[in-house]
Order: structure tokens, then C-alpha cells, then sequence
């Protein structure tokens, strides 16, 4: 009910938890009392500051706040809200409360938009995510024009952009209607085309170095290079995602809604196609790595999510960094916990280290004129650095020597392309035969049943197998990953039989490092 004494209205917004979107009514109250602007809800200090940003825009289109007490409520109040996607939302609901527009023009729409001072509507985060929440609740979506890329994804039908709020209000006004076209000209370009300018061709020697990547893209596995410097590791891992399948549509879409909650989607931007490649510095802090401070905000398990996360120089990180990534490489997630909040983002990533022998980087090194001179104290000190837990989480572990004849090769190395139809084959066999209750398994992610039936052995493997569990000192985990790496193995050769011991010697040529104690 609204009359000359009381001014009510009520619109949508979102808030963001983690990846998850919830529905948030901005409720606008304007009632008589002393003139002030109040926001409650539990609103952050970056939605309080709406209230400066709200009057100085009324001034500068020319429309003066009414001299009474205003009060914003962003209800349900008991959840935590941050982000300056609420202002166009509160400038909105005012000027309902104000009859300058219907309540049922603007009723049915989740709403977004960061104000200028001077009414125009910037970029802001997650409006993809927020988009396909309005498509779940039968709503349409207002964003700035800046954001009409990504929005165009979300399967919404009813959406609305604009880059000023005067622009806004003439159209719901029916005025001056908006055009998205005019806007889709602007900022829909041409899509980037996909092809890599580094490829496989380009690291000379080194093949079972390569042959570990091609066996790690083709199982999902975490793999570990280590080699004296300017060996090729960094060059290894920076074209892995070259022969990893493509994303799919809905790995897209997914890798795409973490971008733009973590604000490094560009507005030129549409969906990610390519797959996530993070490599963040040694100086890495944990709530950097894992995700957390004031906002909870996504760490780089988070942004590489579906993709490749590259620690270079793995022993100058951290160890409590270190630490953090074992409970997201098994959990595929990870909780961020804080006083007043607690957030799950995906973290579904493949790990990829580097690191040299020791601190000088060249024990064992064939290079006489570069030989540790510590050695074997330097290599057991530095290795040391890196738990004997979080090593035995790395599925692969490959030891790269100097090859520098390799430089003066004629011989043509081997392209990205064609190891991508290996793996595409490989990934294609575990599509059709690892799945359980609907859920299709890489073999990186096989366990229990499922892991038993797919790894069971030949007379020879079963053999070879049973040698290998009396001499080294497995742990259980590796035993497993010793078995589908082993799988991945055999995928890779197009063989639907049992694993052979051609397969399980090669796979344990892969566990050098952790496992080199025997009974």
C-alpha cells in the first residue's frame, strides 16, 4: 500500500556465494522522519558506499531525492552481501518508490549495474551466473551493455542492457526503446581463433618426458618434472593443454562462470573455449592458492579449474602453500571457511610441478663443467622440501636430463596434433567404459569397484604386479595410481584386454621419486 506519507517497492537482485546465486530483494522504504539514506541487510562496505554513489547520480540527472527517510532493506537479512552490482538495483527501486517507473515494468527482472557519478553503467562480475539463476526463476535480466557478451550465453530470452541510467529509465518508461543490437554491433567481435603458436614440435628430445605428458592428458593424471635448468620443463608444460581435448559445452559454460565471479572475464569476452592455464609465482601466498581473504574470493585451484595448474620452481613455494593442495587434489573442491561465512568453489584441476634435482640444479647432471658440489646432502635437502603426502599424490613423476644433442637433431619432433588424436582416442575408451551411476570417470579419478574392475591384469601382469608390491615400499594410494596410470597406459595403445606387464613396467618407470626405497 502506498500513499503521500509511505513510498514502498520492492525489486530483484542476486548475491554470491562461492559459485552459488541467491535470490535478493531490494526493498526500498520512504517514509517522513529526519531525511537520511540507510541500507540494512548485512551489506558490506562496498554496497553502503551506494548510497554516495545513488545521490550524486539523482543530482546529475537532475532528479533530487526526496527530502524523507529513506531506507534500503536487502532481504533475506542473514546473508552476507558484497559487490557493487547492487547500485543500479537501489537506484532502481527508488525510483519505483518515487512512481518515476511501474512497479511491473522492472518487477520481473534480476537486476545488476555499478553506477558512475555521472549515471553511466559500468561492467561488474558474475552477471552469467546471475543471468541463468533469472532464467531458473522465470526472470529477465538488466546488466550494462558492457556485460552483453557473456549474458548472451546464459539461455536468457528477456534481456535488457543499457550504459546509462537516463537510457534505462526512458526505455521501461517506453520513450526511447533500447536496441541490443546496437550494443551486440559494439561489443559481439569476431570469435579469436583457437590455434595454439606452440606446439609439441617445439621441445627437441626428451621423449619419455613427452611420453609421461601424453599419458597425463590422455588419464587426467598430476605429474611431476624433474631435470637440471633449461632442461625443457616449463616448455613441457606450457603446451600440455595443447593435446587435452577441448571443453565441452558444459565445461565451458562452467569455466566461464568462475571467470566472471572472479572478474577476469573482459567484456570483449564471450565463453572460454580453451582450457584454463594458471602459473602463479613462487611467492604464492595460501589464501592466494586456495582462495579466502575478506571476500572469500577464488583462489587458483579455483581458476584453473577444469585446467592446468603449473607450480615452476615447486620447492621455492611455501610449504604451507604446498600443504593446501592436498585435501582440493582429492576432494575436486575446496571449503573456505570464515567467522561469518563458509564457501565451496570446484577445483577440479590438473597439477602440473617443476623443479630442479637440488638448489643448484644439477645433481646428477652429465654436464662435467656443472656438477653439484654438495652432493648427495644438497638433493635430499631440497627434495625434502616437497612432503612425502603431497609427492605421493603426483601420479606421474618424470626425471628430464640435458639432451643437447638433441639441438643439432634433424629428425622432425612429433606435433601437438597428433598426440591430441592419441589422447582424444584414449578419453574416448574411459567415456564408454568408466561410468558409474550415470557419471562418466577419467582414470585419473577411478576408485574402489570401479578402479578393481577396469585395472584387473593378465596372468604375466598379475606376476610382475605381486614382484612389485614385495620390493618397493608403496603406499596404498600409490599402488592405485600405479594401476591406472597403468590403465591409461594401455588406453593409449587402443587395448580393451586386461593390463599386461608391458604396461605396469612402464607406469612404474613413472614413480621415481617417492618410491625408491625396496625392502
Amino acid at each position: 500500500m502506498q500513499n503521500e506519507s509511505i513510498m514502498l517497492s520492492t525489486v530483484k537482485s542476486v548475491a554470491f556465494s562461492g559459485i552459488e546465486v541467491q535470490e535478493i530483494e531490494v526493498q526500498t522504504h520512504i517514509g517522513a522522519g529526519l531525511p537520511c539514506f540507510n541500507i540494512v541487510g548485512l551489506a558490506a562496505k562496498s554496497i553502503a558506499e551506494s548510497r554516495d554513489r545513488v545521490r550524486a547520480v539523482f543530482n546529475s540527472i537532475g532528479f533530487g531525492l526526496p527530502a524523507k527517510r529513506i531506507t534500503i532493506n536487502l532481504a533475506p537479512a542473514d546473508i552476507i552481501k558484497s559487490g557493487t552490482h547492487f547500485d543500479l538495483c537501489i537506484a532502481l527501486s527508488i525510483l519505483v518508490a518515487m512512481e518515476v517507473i511501474a512497479q511491473e515494468e522492472i518487477g520481473n527482472f534480476v537486476i545488476l549495474g555499478e553506477l558512475s557519478l555521472n549515471g553511466s553503467i559500468r561492467h561488474v562480475n558474475g552477471v552469467l551466473p546471475a543471468a541463468i539463476k533469472a532464467t531458473e526463476i522465470g526472470c529477465g535480466v538488466i546488466c550494462p551493455s558492457m556485460n552483453i557478451r557473456e549474458v548472451s550465453y546464459s539461455g536468457n530470452k528477456n534481456i535488457i542492457v543499457a550504459s546509462h541510467i537516463v537510457e534505462l529509465v526512458n526505455h521501461l518508461k517506453g520513450r526511447e526503446l533500447i536496441s541490443n543490437q546496437r550494443y551486440a554491433d559494439s561489443y559481439l567481435k569476431e570469435e579469436k581463433s583457437t590455434e595454439h603458436n606452440k606446439d609439441f614440435s617445439d621441445v627437441k628430445g626428451q621423449i619419455l618426458a613427452k611420453r609421461g605428458m601424453e599419458i597425463a592428458a590422455a588419464g587426467g593424471h598430476h605429474v611431476l618434472m624433474v631435470g637440471p635448468p633449461g632442461s625443457g620443463k616449463s616448455m613441457l608444460a606450457s603446451r600440455l593443454h595443447t593435446i587435452m581435448p577441448p571443453l565441452t559445452v558444459e565445461e565451458q559454460l562452467e569455466t566461464t562462470i568462475i571467470a566472471s565471479l572472479a572478474g577476469i572475464l573482459r567484456p570483449e569476452n564471450g565463453l572460454i573455449t580453451e582450457r584454463p592455464f594458471r602459473e602463479p609465482h613462487s611467492s604464492c601466498t595460501t589464501p592466494a592458492m586456495i582462495g579466502g581473504g575478506k571476500d572469500a574470493s577464488p583462489g587458483e585451484v579455483t581458476l584453473s579449474h577444469l585446467g592446468i595448474l603449473f607450480l615452476d620452481e615447486m620447492p621455492e613455494f611455501g610449504r604451507g602453500t604446498l600443504e593446501s593442495l592436498r585435501q582440493p587434489i582429492e576432494a575436486k573442491y575446496v571449503q573456505i571457511a570464515r567467522v561469518n561465512n563458509h564457501v565451496a568453489y570446484p577445483a577440479k584441476f590438473q597439477l602440473v610441478g617443476a623443479m630442479n634435482p637440488c638448489k643448484c640444479g644439477y645433481f646428477g647432471s652429465k654436464n662435467v663443467d656443472a656438477i653439484c658440489k654438495k652432493a648427495p646432502s644438497c638433493a635430499i635437502d631440497y627434495q625434502n622440501r616437497i612432503s612425502g603426502p603431497l609427492l605421493d599424490r603426483f601420479d606421474l613423476q618424470v626425471t628430464m636430463n640435458d639432451e643437447y644433442h638433441s639441438f643439432h637433431s634433424e629428425q622432425r619432433e612429433e606435433s601437438s596434433c597428433l598426440i591430441l588424436q592419441r589422447v582424444i582416442a584414449a578419453r574416448e575408451l574411459q567415456r564408454e567404459r568408466n561410468v558409474r551411476n550415470g557419471r562418466t570417470y577419467l582414470n585419473s579419478e577411478l576408485e574402489g569397484e570401479l578402479l578393481h574392475d577396469v585395472t584387473k591384469m593378465d596372468e604375466e601382469g598379475e606376476k610382475l604386479f605381486l614382484k612389485i608390491v614385495e620390493k618397493f615400499y608403496f603406499s596404498s594410494r600409490s599402488i592405485n595410481k600405479l594401476k591406472k596410470v597403468a590403465r591409461t597406459i594401455a588406453d593409449l595403445k587402443q587395448s580393451t584386454s586386461r593390463l599386461s606387464k608391458y604396461d605396469l613396467s612402464e607406469a612404474l618407470n613413472y614413480r621415481v621419486l617417492n618410491d625408491r626405497k625396496m625392502k
